[in-house]
């Protein structure tokens, strides 16, 4: 698999990397059924993994399954959520959180610590001052840091706008940034994307796939929570996979990979057939401009997430009228 360079950390990063969240317990797998996906990856040369505190037993699970592993890989993993109540004000709790990482992780180092949704004060209210963008969380990475303890700083998060003020301190290594860069959203590769490369960042893009809202077709008509512009997005998106062919999960994983300006995409797989279908995307290269084109204008007709348009797009859900989502 091609390696990309991440950023200022100068570590040599697969394109395609594992996200940690579905190989937990919230994937809905066993063990072996995680262990295999992981194992498979990392075969066919994926060589990040990103996890976290809040992906239910994740950090658990990668500790096991990794632990007779000798090829080299990086992994990053965050602080917050951890313990429960969270504090992001208790330096003593965060210092604790990662310990407790590298417990689970079986490592005696992190080579990415990630403070989760930064940019979010109604997920966690980080900072002492918004406007520096400094809190007691930032003493705990500098002295993480010249202890060893971890290598690189990061960012993960969910939105784009406030980000874009954190990412501008130039204090963090690594963004990662999800739910805002693929086929249909793109506000990341607009603003968070061009923000962090002034920084010399690495730049990870999580859930090319918006969690499954993108790796199959769905019948548009069982989706009456879609607003009017999205379900014409949509219907043009289905539409142009039927002349090229491509299959969307495939088509929505080059198309990241596709901008140079990314140097890793998560797959949020669950399974060995999961990672092998990814990788074989990833192999395939970037899209052919024309069809990288088309999907822009596509893309370009909802430019900005419709007001009312929930985070998670609920396939599949049971429809209760306004406010139900």
């Amino acid at each position: 698999m091609k390696k990309r360079v991440l950023g200022r950390t100068g570590l040599e990063v697969s394109e395609l990397s594992l996200g940690g969240l579905f190989v937990s317990q919230h994937g809905q797998k066993s063990f072996e059924e995680a262990s295999g996906a992981i194992h498979r990856a990392l075969e066919l040369g994926v060589n990040y993994i990103d996890t976290a505190p809040g992906y239910f037993d994740s950090e658990e699970v990668l500790g096991k399954a990794l632990v007779d592993v000798t090829a080299p890989y990086v992994l990053s993993t965050k602080l917050g959520g951890r313990p429960d109540p969270f504090d992001p004000k208790d330096k003593d709790a965060l210092r604790r959180s990662v310990i407790e990482s590298l417990r689970l992780l079986g490592r005696d180092h992190i080579d990415i610590l990630m403070i989760h949704e930064p940019e979010r004060p109604g997920q966690h209210d980080w900072w002492n001052d918004w406007e520096s963008v400094v809190g007691p969380v930032t003493e705990v990475l500098a002295d993480l840091k010249s202890e060893g303890i971890i290598k690189h700083t990061g960012l993960g998060g969910t939105t784009v706008y406030e980000m874009i003020r954190i990412i501008q301190t130039g204090q963090y290594d690594v963004v990662l940034t999800a739910f805002n860069y693929s086929l249909l959203w793109r506000e990341a590769q607009r603003y968070v994307v061009p923000a962090a490369k002034k920084q010399n960042m690495g730049i990870v893009i999580g859930s090319p796939l918006q969690q499954g809202a993108l790796a199959r077709r769905y019948d548009l008509d069982t989706a009456p929570w879609m607003s009017i512009p999205r379900r014409e997005q949509y219907q043009q998106l289905y539409a142009f996979l039927d002349e090229i062919a491509i299959p969307l999960p495939e088509l929505g994983i080059r198309l990241v990979l596709s901008d140079p300006d990314v140097h890793t995409t998560l797959m949020g797989a669950r399974s060995v057939e999961e990672v092998e279908q990814n990788a074989a995307a990833a192999e395939a290269g970037p899209l052919p401009d024309d069809i990288v084109a088309r999907l822009d204008e596509i893309a370009a007709m909802v430019p900005f997430r419709p007001c009312e348009e929930p985070a998670g797009l609920p396939f599949g859900w049971q429809y209760k009228g306004p406010g139900s989502l």
